[in-house]
């Protein structure tokens, strides 16, 4: 285990903005929206901000932040180790999902690091861990990684929250005795069909349109992601702006259109997949590190909060919830969308501490 600093040669730097000046963009047929991909018009202005985005600055605002890297099988593991000055301050292990790093948390770390003493890893296969050169990474593997983390850093008992895939990794950290109770933003078995849902729940309505409107209008990431990453990876490897379009779809289409993901989150970690080289990696997951997203799971006896957020991508429902879950803490959000720890870091902050701090 040992201190990590971010320090990206300027031949990347330069060899970035180089493939940016020369990008072939496609046409763009009249009329074209969000339902077939990026708009031209919003990419290539997001692309001319990347042009100029100060990444050395962002290295310097980022390396502030304590992070280490160790070895945990086979693998590099980057994290975040923030300690708390509280002496009552309980570990809390914070796990990202899709398209995401650790950094994804950095606007909660310092009003977190009040009461808890932080750790954020970087999922294998993503960002600064580095891309994994084996297969079977699945999610008990990479469960199994973390708790052998926290166990290296002395912490015998913790809490743990996480979202997106993250929220899928929790929840199997949650089966360890090691860990107190779990903080969800998405329970994935817990949405509602046609067949199943109660039409005179207003939620459950829009838990059985939202699964629809993903299955048949946003799926196609998730097509190729979990058949053919590898071809995603040469594309997204190859190509900065393909690289910026599969990231910036993903966080306009499923934030709070009200909010969104700012512009300098979505660059910095478009600009860590890009430098790391982890587009394919982590595409990866989708094929191989969970074959059962949306089944349901064996039954949790671990206490499981769960935040639903208005603009996430399903609607997760509580009675769907409770038949594998014990579910101590349901909050219906105000706002917000996938993306919650950057859009309404706020609200996470405080969720996370009333979910906790009542259960310490």
């Amino acid at each position: 285990m040992k201190p990590f600093e971010i320090t990206i040669p300027q031949a990347d730097i330069d060899d970035l903005h180089r493939r940016l000046d020369q990008t072939r963009w496609p046409s763009e047929p009249e009329g074209a929206s969000w339902a077939q991909g990026t708009p031209l018009p919003y990419l290539q202005d997001l692309a001319r901000r990347w042009r100029d985005f100060d990444w050395r600055e962002q290295e310097r605002r980022l390396n502030k932040i304590p992070q280490f890297v160790t070895e945990i099988d086979g693998a590099q593991l980057h994290f975040i180790h923030v300690k708390s000055p509280n002496p009552q301050a309980e570990p809390l292990l914070l796990t990202h999902g899709w398209p995401s790093t650790g950094f994804a948390f950095e606007a909660m770390i310092e009003p977190l690091s009040r009461d808890f003493h932080l750790v954020i890893p970087t999922v294998p296969g993503f960002g600064f861990s580095g891309p994994t050169h084996t297969l079977g990474w699945t999610i008990p593997r990479v469960a199994r990684m973390f708790a052998e983390l926290m166990k290296s850093l002395g912490y015998k008992h913790y809490f743990a929250h996480g979202y997106d895939y993250g929220a899928k990794l929790t929840r199997e950290l949650g089966m360890l005795d090691e860990v107190k109770a779990v903080h969800v933003n998405q329970i994935f078995s817990a949405g509602v069909t046609q067949e199943t849902a109660d039409f005179s729940v207003e939620a459950e309505q829009k838990s059985v349109e939202k699964a629809y409107k993903y299955e048949f209008e946003q799926f196609g990431y998730v097509a190729m992601q979990s058949t053919r990453p590898q071809s995603v990876a040469y594309a997204l490897t190859d190509s900065p702006v393909a690289q910026l379009e599969w990231i910036a779809w993903a966080f306009h289409v499923w934030s709070d259109p009200a909010i969104g993901v700012p512009v300098d989150a979505l660059l910095t970690d478009v600009s860590i997949f890009w430098f790391t080289r982890t587009a394919g990696s982590s595409a990866r997951y989708y094929q191989e590190g969970d074959e059962t997203w949306g089944e349901l799971e064996p039954e949790s006896p671990t206490p499981t909060s769960v935040a639903v957020f208005p603009h996430d991508v399903g609607v997760p429902i509580r009675r769907m919830a409770e038949r594998n879950h014990t579910i101590v803490r349901w909050t219906e959000m105000e706002r917000g969308g996938h993306f919650a720890s950057a859009e309404v870091p706020e609200l996470m902050v405080r969720e996370l501490r009333e979910t906790f701090l009542s259960q310490r």
